[in-house]
């Protein structure tokens, strides 16, 4: 079987069969449902496809987010530093 890497899913290969086993675990014991690897690999294709570039972009603006409170943070102790 040929592998298909698709812009939005940067996930590896073993982090991709971990989450295929999740899906197909949740389906069974919470919904006694079975659940084949094809149609777990659609759900996780269909989720990293539909909410996965929001989830970066949020991930992306809390980074942001944290370096503005650090820059502010050193701005304070160089303005310690600084001999008036």
């Amino acid at each position: 079987m040929s592998e298909i890497k698709r812009k939005w899913d940067l996930l590896s290969k073993e982090k991709r069969q971990s989450c295929i086993e999740a899906i197909i675990t949740f389906f069974r014991e919470e919904r006694d449902e079975t659940l084949g690897i094809i149609a777990a690999e659609s759900f996780l294709d269909f989720f990293l496809q539909d909410i996965g570039a929001e989830i970066y972009d949020r991930g992306v603006t809390d980074a942001k987010e944290l370096l503005r409170k650090r820059c502010e943070d050193l701005e304070l102790d160089l303005d310690i530093l600084l001999r008036k």
